[in-house]
């Protein structure tokens, strides 16, 4: 057994990689999710805020008590609200009218302020209102969206889990957030494996996926390199919810909307493919989203009835 970690910030981070065997399209393709709503409160978004906090408190960029201000459609405001309050910050999350309300219900529990701005304002607004927070405030901008600490929490964290427990992997699948996760395991995993084909799960453009966003929209986030993308593909709220429910059908893995998303794109690559190993990135766990439909009945043939056309669009 590992020993026993001194705070819960030890616990962020090395979470399973586990085989999804009743997905696989045929014996040579092998799936494999990552496995991050077992993170402490549950999401990917731990690993990067625990190390964004870390690096500003030792440049001495982060005062003792001062307050930290971000913008969030959810996890990431989740995580600073819980971390950044263990540290002795008041936090305050900006978040569009869109999350979800176990969100803005995690945000008052880890004592939050919340700040809401129009849903049609998106979170290129929030981020707008988060900085007019820091000039008004002298508050710390955590600023998810342009530091580099949140490229390397995975170049140096998730990228070499993934490859410690699966050393070949042919494709990796992520969703497009902040770009964070593509970008920093992207490339550790194609320094070791070259010929690995990484690709970006977004929304299409005007479709709410919570935790997803599209580039469309005209944001494109500082940390996001696209040159590490070998595609992307596009997916609508209908196939992310369908997804996230056929994991928690077939595996048992009760992952979130993003996760949905992203299962969906993958097995529109597997089916391409003749043998290779993909490996998911669920960024997160379906609690989050119990007051939504996406756990409602619906019979198996369902899942694929009715392709929208709009749906899969890819670039390689």
């Amino acid at each position: 057994m590992p020993p026993a970690a001194s705070s819960i910030e030890g616990l962020v981070g090395n979470t399973p990689l586990v085989e999804l065997k009743q997905l696989s399209p045929r014996p040579g393709v092998r799936l494999f999710a990552k496995l991050e709503g077992q993170n402490p409160t549950g999401s990917i978004k731990d690993r990067i805020v625990v190390r964004i906090l870390a690096s500003a408190r030792r440049s001495g960029a982060l005062s003792p008590g001062q307050p930290i201000v971000e913008a969030s459609t959810g996890n990431t405001g989740v995580a600073l609200a819980m971390f950044g309050r263990r540290a002795g910050h008041p936090v305050t999350v900006c978040v569009p009218e869109s999350v979800y309300p176990e969100i803005e219900q995690l945000l008052t529990v880890y004592g939050a302020t919340i700040r809401r701005v129009p849903r049609q304002a998106g979170i290129k607004s929030a981020l707008e209102v988060a900085r007019e927070i820091v000039a008004e405030t002298g508050a710390y901008l955590l600023n998810q969206f342009g530091t580099p600490e949140n490229i390397a929490a995975h170049y140096e964290g998730t990228g070499p889990e993934i490859l410690a427990d699966l050393p070949q992997v042919d494709v990796l699948l992520a969703g497009m957030g902040t770009g964070g996760t593509i970008t920093g395991a992207g490339r550790r995993i194609k320094e070791k494996n070259p010929g690995c084909r990484v690709i970006g799960v977004e929304p299409r453009l005007g479709v709410h996926v919570q935790g997803l966003k599209s580039l469309e929209d005209g944001f494109i986030p500082p940390v996001l390199d696209e040159t590490v993308l070998d595609g992307k593909i596009l997916v609508g709220n209908r196939h992310a919810f369908s997804h996230a429910r056929r994991a928690m059908l077939a595996e048992g893995l009760f992952g979130g909307i993003s996760s949905g998303a992203v299962l969906h794109a993958a097995m529109r690559v597997a089916g391409r493919m003749e043998r290779g190993n993909l490996v998911l990135i669920f960024a997160d766990a379906g609690w989050k989203y119990l007051a939504t439909d996406l756990w409602a009945a619906e019979d198996d043939a369902s899942i694929d009835r009715g392709e929208d056309p709009l749906d899969d669009i890819l670039w390689w």
